[in-house]
């Protein structure tokens, strides 16, 4: 399951799926994992959260994300939530040019039972129907 957390610059929306992952982690059975391309938020986040700064490993372009994420699953089968702030900016392309972004981590979360939550800096009504559906 996909779930998206949508709006303009500065709407809040980091604070929200911090938030989100901080509140879900204590009724998770699995692992939790919280994926950014800042430190910024590294103690906002609790201990119990995977914090993962995609540039500590290199990840660049949208094959390279779908793989790192893929590569997360693989290795802890127990992961439950993965959040990702600010998919536009990991991945280097525009809300528009990531169609296969967002299939390739419908298909993992599916095939792996993952509940994905994602930030859009886009507004609802303007939201790509291909991330539109998961709002």
């Amino acid at each position: 399951m996909i779930k998206i957390i949508c709006g303009g610059k500065g709407a809040g929306k980091t604070k929200q799926i911090i938030q989100a992952a901080n509140s879900n982690v204590a009724n998770a059975k699995g692992l939790s994992v919280f994926i950014t391309d800042t430190k910024r938020y590294r103690y906002d986040i609790v201990r119990d959260v995977r914090f993962i700064d995609v540039n500590d490993y290199v990840v660049a372009g949208e094959d390279a994300f779908c793989g790192f994420v893929k590569g997360i699953v693989a290795g802890n089968h127990d992961t439950e939530y993965v959040y990702i702030d600010g998919i536009a900016r990991i991945t280097g392309k525009a809300l528009p040019d990531l169609a296969a972004t967002f299939y390739m981590l419908d298909k993992i979360a599916g095939d792996s039972g993952l509940i994905i939550t994602i930030t859009c800096s886009c507004e609802k009504e303007n939201l790509p129907d291909f991330i539109a559906k998961y709002c």
